[in-house]
């Protein structure tokens, strides 16, 4: 048998500890042997007596990526990474794990039988039942040949963040060169400080946890310098200038978690305006046309071998661009915070947004309205005086 996992999310990648495909048997099968993968635990085997046990007995198995660096005769083809996988968008060569196992049975075993209850063991995805498919085709002979699998099954696996975490994992923060105000985010966006589960340090200290060892097959819980929003990762947007037919806009994203670093992180933004980018610096870009015709979102990742890693929290805990856009009249404004993203996701999960009545406004506006309060408050004194 040949298992292929294809990661088609544009903008959510498999981090480390990495996937853990989990299935259960229908019938009496057991793994033989496997290349590119294996089981966790072997199970019992004792009914198999003489010569060489198989690979795994359980009657539901958990196969996990090989690592990089794995012995050649382990290997095939999309294997030894981790569990780790790429989003299409970022990296298309890394978006496919690939394995191989022979299955058999006992004595009287007749075929085989599509196993069930598919899970990938990694919160917040639910899979689906296996559906057969057309044979997979392969092209063997540099290309001369074509054969045929006998038998083909899609298994289809969603995400959702909500099932994923209870909190948000980040939040947005906003300032302008027009006005003195930085909106920070919002408060509480991941956790309140101070009420359970949520784990904080103050700057300065070394949480005991660091000295403690950690299981590297099990995602640890985030632990996030002190704040008023909690979150582990935090996205500033600044508008920094005005030019003539242009404005640039400076992104920092600042890791405030003290126990991970972020590899392969990626940052998606929506806004209006992002179909008449200019110039990117210091990040690579792809706009995102999911729908052909409307050009407002974009993704954002790290330069290979720059910044293509966040570290965990500290002074090179961040990472920043700034981007030049090109000012279209027609969809672009100042007034009433048209400078900043409507949304704003980290690593595939969206971030806690102040709300538009916090943005930073121009000055006239804020004249305008201080004019119009003065006004309000004359006009009734002035009658009175009349009055009287």
């Amino acid at each position: 048998l040949r298992v292929s996992l294809f990661n088609y999310q544009l903008y959510r990648h498999i981090d480390q500890p990495g996937w853990k495909l989990n299935w259960g048997w229908q019938g009496d099968e057991v793994i033989w042997n496997m290349w590119g993968a294996e089981a966790t635990e072997q199970g019992n085997c004792s009914k198999f007596t003489g010569g060489q046990l198989p690979h795994c007995c359980e009657k539901s198995p958990v196969i996990v990526d090989l690592l990089p660096g794995a012995p050649y005769n382990q290997q095939t083809a999309n294997c030894c990474k981790g569990g780790v996988l790429s989003s299409l968008t970022q990296d298309p060569s890394k978006f496919v794990a690939g394995f191989q196992m022979n299955v058999g049975g006992s004595a009287d075993y007749t075929g085989f039988q599509m196993p069930e209850n598919f899970t990938l063991g990694i919160p917040g995805y639910t899979c689906g039942n296996a559906t057969e498919v057309p044979p997979s085709k392969f092209y063997s002979d540099g290309g001369r040949r074509r054969t045929q699998a006998l038998r083909t099954w899609n298994v289809t696996c969603i995400y959702s963040q909500f099932m994923a975490s209870s909190s948000p994992k980040c939040c947005v923060s906003l300032s302008a060169f027009y006005n003195n105000t930085i909106v920070p985010c919002p408060k509480c966006s991941c956790h309140c400080q101070g009420l359970s589960p949520a784990n904080c340090i103050k700057y300065g200290e070394t949480p005991s946890l660091l000295q403690q060892k950690h299981d590297p097959n099990k995602e640890q819980s985030p632990v996030v310098i002190c704040s008023q929003h909690m979150c582990p990762v935090r996205v500033h947007w600044h508008v920094k200038q005005s030019y003539t037919q242009y404005w640039r806009v400076k992104i920092t994203i600042t890791n405030l978690n003290v126990v991970q670093n972020y590899s392969q992180w990626n940052l998606v933004a929506l806004h209006p305006n992002l179909q008449s980018v200019t110039q990117v610096f210091s990040f690579n870009y792809k706009p995102l046309n999911q729908y052909g015709y409307i050009n407002d979102t974009g993704m954002f990742w790290g330069i290979e071998f720059y910044n293509d890693m966040l570290l965990q929290a500290g002074e090179s805990g961040n990472v920043q661009t700034e981007m030049l856009l090109h000012k279209d009249s027609g969809i672009f404004t100042f007034r009433e915070g048209w400078g900043f993203p409507r949304r704003i996701l980290f690593n595939g999960d969206e971030c806690v947004m102040p709300l538009p009545d916090d943005y930073p406004r121009l000055p006239n506006n804020a004249h305008t309205a201080a004019s119009s309060s003065a006004c309000r408050i004359f006009l009734p004194l002035l009658l009175l005086i009349v009055m009287l």
